[in-house]
């Protein structure tokens, strides 16, 4: 076992994986999160876990096996439909798993439970950090607990407390705003809407707004109801009166077919509004020694279906070049930066270019031409 202890702030799906893959090279770890308990919240829904990243990752924490077993089969089924319900798009799932989707809460549970007990420290919330000149940090905690560390990693997310000992960069609003909605036993008490879902991904959208969502396993569906609104429009709803917030959104898709804009009339949760913000694209930083970070905490991006998978194949590319040398972490430490910058960068430029195909000027048929050279490639 290596003397090296790496301290990690966050419990999200990149902090554990960093967590997990070092356990396996025998590198001790101790992850802060801020959040009381693992099931303190719902844990988001689903992603779609990559070849080239997410299930690289996975398969270097030596968790494929439970993977496979959380995999919501018939997931990648997506479908296109414009604002009046028209099918422009309609591919099944063809079971080859090259993106299978799984729960986030599930992908953590298993990532939680492959780790020792005590590996993660609830209810702990970083409030300071201060320098000691050798690499080392000290850290403060909320509740009056406090650590030193030779390696600090910030994988806790947007608006990351460690972000600011390597960078002043701070996430800007990028003008889309997402409201979550979930409606339960869709099938029974709201099969129009479950039928215009279909079985895995679902798109309908015009410039400037869409209605996005997934089938999850329960006879789930979750939504993400998008508007190219200014900050000031989300901000002047009271999405604490929950009719009245989903009054408010649903009046901007008046016209659109009933079986759509029930996914906002008819949630069985408060809508729930979701601003994207983003990093810059090219966002990195001088090395500094004893810090660094992943995920979104390093390259926050609007939604483009790199976000998990990136900081999970940042985890695991962090975790092996610490576990390749752990006498020399500063180097390893370099060497991952170096490697994830250009990379992040790249997948920042893909990210606002999705968002402006799935909301731009040439929505929904932009989508379906984006989607349909996709499907035809992977054939």
């Amino acid at each position: 076992m290596s003397p090296l202890t790496v301290s990690i702030v966050g419990a999200g799906i990149g902090g554990l994986l960093l967590a997990r893959v070092l356990h396996v090279h025998g590198v001790a770890a101790v992850v802060y999160e801020a959040e009381t308990s693992p099931g303190g919240r719902r844990q988001g829904g689903q992603l779609d876990i990559h070849a080239e990243n997410g299930q690289f990752a996975i398969a270097a924490a030596k968790l494929t096996e439970e993977f496979q077993a959380v995999i919501h089969r018939g997931g990648e089924a997506s479908r296109v439909l414009d604002r009046h319900g028209t099918v422009l798009l309609d591919e099944p799932d063809d079971g080859a798993l090259a993106r299978p989707e799984v729960l986030r809460g599930d992908l953590r549970r298993i990532l939680l439970d492959s780790l020792p007990d005590g590996t993660v420290r609830w209810g702990c919330k970083l409030t300071a950090v201060t320098a000691r000149g050798d690499g080392a940090h000290d850290l403060a905690f909320a509740d009056g607990a406090t650590a030193t560390t030779g390696l600090l990693v910030g994988a806790d997310g947007a608006w990351s407390r460690v972000r600011p000992l390597v960078s002043d960069a701070a996430p800007a609003y990028v003008g889309t705003t997402f409201v979550e909605t979930y409606l339960d036993d869709a099938d029974e008490r709201h099969p129009a809407t479950a039928e215009a879902v279909g079985a895995g991904s679902f798109f309908s959208m015009a410039p400037g707004q869409g209605i996005f969502a997934h089938r999850e396993p329960g006879n789930v569906l979750h939504a993400y109801v998008a508007l190219n609104r200014p900050a000031e429009w989300v901000a002047g709803i009271d999405f604490d009166d929950r009719a009245a917030a989903a009054a408010r959104v649903a009046a901007e898709f008046d016209g659109w077919a009933p079986q759509l804009t029930a996914l906002i009339t008819a949630s069985d949760t408060a809508p729930v509004p979701r601003p994207l913000y983003a990093l810059p694209d090219e966002h990195r930083w001088p090395h500094v020694p004893g810090v660094t970070l992943l995920g979104d905490a390093a390259h926050l991006t609007p939604p483009g279906g790199e976000g998990a998978n990136l900081a999970m194949l940042d985890a695991a590319e962090l975790a092996l070049a610490i576990a390749a040398d752990p006498a020399d972490v500063d180097a390893a430490v370099s060497a991952y930066e170096d490697a994830m910058f250009p990379r992040s960068a790249a997948s920042a430029v893909e990210a606002r270019a999705t968002l402006d195909i799935c909301l731009g000027e040439g929505a929904p048929h932009a989508l379906v031409d984006f989607l349909g050279g996709a499907v035809q490639t992977a054939r």
